[in-house]
């Protein structure tokens, strides 16, 4: 019997869209990054890229759980001195609602050439629209 080992040529990719709209973030980022790297399929190589598209919308109505909106802090450094920011999801929801699920997929998949090349099939959107209609996306539930 010999190990199966995904090609990259061989991989089908499907569109899937993820409905933010009042579920917890945590539990949108968990399934946006299985989606991403493939996780849910049988043919699952652990380096190939494997996974699908992903579009999530509705991220600026996605929730944090307990007080993470006003305790929670995202902090980022310029390069300057005196240049550390910090920011909560409170104000980066009212400076840029997409980064929040962004930043919370990010840090779920590898960070290697790899993970910046299923980043890449990441798509966010703050509304309920999006323009990859002609991709004919299927919804995914998140449980």
């Amino acid at each position: 019997m010999k190990t199966f080992s995904a090609k990259p040529h061989e991989v089908e990719r499907k569109w899937y869209v993820i409905d933010a709209k009042g579920k917890v973030l945590g539990q949108v980022a968990v399934e946006a990054a299985r989606l991403l790297r493939g996780k849910n399929k049988p043919i699952f190589t652990t380096h190939v890229d494997t996974g699908d598209f992903v579009i999530v919308i509705n991220a600026d109505q996605c929730v944090l759980s307990g007080n993470k909106e006003t305790e929670k802090i995202y902090t980022r450094f310029t390069g300057y001195v005196g240049g550390k920011k910090v920011e909560t999801p409170h104000k980066l929801r009212e400076r840029r609602p997409t980064m929040l699920v962004e930043r919370a997929v990010w840090g779920m998949i590898p960070k290697t050439r790899l993970g910046r090349a299923q980043f890449g099939k990441l798509k966010v959107y703050a509304g309920a629209s999006h323009p990859h209609e002609a991709q004919q996306p299927v919804a995914h539930e998140v449980r």
